[in-house]
């Protein structure tokens, strides 16, 4: 059975390999490990072969981790990728790096508001729900625009992107139709003067189709980690 640190190549490959078959510079994709279920020891692992980037869904299940790994905080980077609450924002204000999953203007205010000011901004996503699927959090396409502005107001906030989490499907002209869809959002708010620089879509299984498209990170779990 293949180690992480053998996954993580694997990974790496696949990406490389999409990147190359785009004009797009070597590393302009960045890798975010999708922790959630597993240990702390497996993001521990992770971390040994090379792999700072881990994110993860579910807020207390991350903080306990991140409890275990009070020795890897310097060097790790924690991505929130799941549906925020409001009881749970403080929490995630006070913890994470990064959310990628803003889709409303009280969870982005709330996140202001907690952010402690010893710390960086908190890096942030508008989420995006382009396959109009009720069970999915996101903001409609055509809301985008009017959200990511009101989000970069926000002084404790750094707008970085958009986030999306299309219908899954192994049909790849229909996963490049969904990530496409994405990427029009992103580049009519990057047209709109917002100055973007990421695109989180793309997963173990349609990760080529989310590069040709324009990713600029993507969000593995399985392929790293195995089924949950």
């Amino acid at each position: 059975m293949a180690t992480i640190s053998e996954k993580l190549q694997l990974v790496r490959g696949r990406i490389h390999a999409a990147v190359s078959q785009t004009a797009r510079p070597e590393g302009c994709v960045a890798l975010l490990a999708v922790s959630k279920t597993f240990p702390a020891v497996t993001v521990r692992e992770a971390m040994a072969a090379g792999q700072h980037r881990f994110g993860e869904n579910y807020v207390q299940e991350a903080l306990d981790k991140m409890a275990e790994l009070t020795d890897l905080r310097d060097q790790i980077e924690w991505h929130m990728i799941g549906p925020l609450q409001s009881n749970k924002t403080r929490a995630v204000a006070e913890h994470f790096d990064w959310v990628h999953t803003i889709d409303r203007l009280k969870i982005a205010q709330r996140l202001n508001d907690q952010r402690p000011a010893h710390l960086p901004a908190l890096q942030v996503c508008v989420q995006v729900n382009t396959s109009g699927e009720d069970s999915k959090s996101g903001v409609a396409p055509g809301d985008a625009l009017a959200l990511a502005r009101e989000v970069a107001a926000l002084p404790r906030l750094r707008l970085r992107g958009v986030m999306a989490l299309p219908a899954p499907t192994a049909d790849v002209a229909e996963q490049n139709r969904q990530l496409a869809e994405v990427r029009a959002v992103y580049e009519h708010l990057l047209s709109q003067g917002l100055p973007l620089d990421t695109l989180s879509m793309g997963m173990s299984a349609d990760l080529e189709a989310a590069v040709a498209q324009g990713s600029t990170m993507v969000r593995v779990g399985t392929a790293l980690f195995g089924q949950r």
